[in-house]
């Protein structure tokens, strides 16, 4: 089970966009996610008529490591971790750590 997964809200907290917020579009790998709208670069893109894309310079968001985002917790409006709890029914949930309150409700 993953700690950070599609759809966290999350914060940056190392890196040139340390502070950001945004939400994550998509987990590349076991390490890397997209967040929409942090570690934005620019990219020079070539034309492709097949696909009906223009070429030029385009901004694009690059993956970021999961040692570099932390979980936003609405509550205490801060960074917080993820620890896992086992419910009476069988089934494991995410918790934050500072308050122990549900991540996926």
């Amino acid at each position: 089970m993953r700690k950070i997964k599609k759809g966290d809200d999350v914060i940056v907290i190392a890196g040139k966009d340390k502070g950001k917020r945004g939400s994550v579009l998509r987990v590349v790998d076991a390490e890397h996610v997209l967040v929409e709208g942090v570690n934005v670069v620019k990219k020079h893109q070539r034309p492709n008529p097949m696909k009906g894309a223009t070429g030029g310079i385009v901004d694009k968001e690059m993956p970021l490591h999961l040692s570099n985002v932390a979980i936003f917790n609405a509550v205490t409006k801060k960074a917080d971790r993820v620890g896992f709890k086992l419910l009476t029914d069988g089934r494991r949930v995410r918790v934050f750590k500072s308050n122990g309150e549900m991540i996926d409700a």
